[in-house]
């Protein structure tokens, strides 16, 4: 954080939504974020404040639903 670059591989459900809110304040102030995420997420979703890079899993979203 202290070079302004934060890459964030979070985990799916209630510690995410915690971190989102940390990472809008972070962007907020500057810094350059990157997310690492499944692209088959209950909440991990691509917003404006960063970047988003996906990878693929073995499951659809039908069965995460």
């Amino acid at each position: 954080a202290a070079g302004g670059k934060l890459l964030v591989v979070p985990v799916d459900g209630s510690h995410w939504l915690s971190m989102r809110e940390v990472l809008d304040g972070l962007r907020q102030k500057g810094h350059e974020i990157v997310v690492v995420a499944p692209e088959i997420s209950l909440y991990i979703k691509p917003t404006k404040n960063f970047v988003m890079k996906m990878y693929p899993v073995p499951f659809t979203q039908e069965e995460m639903d």
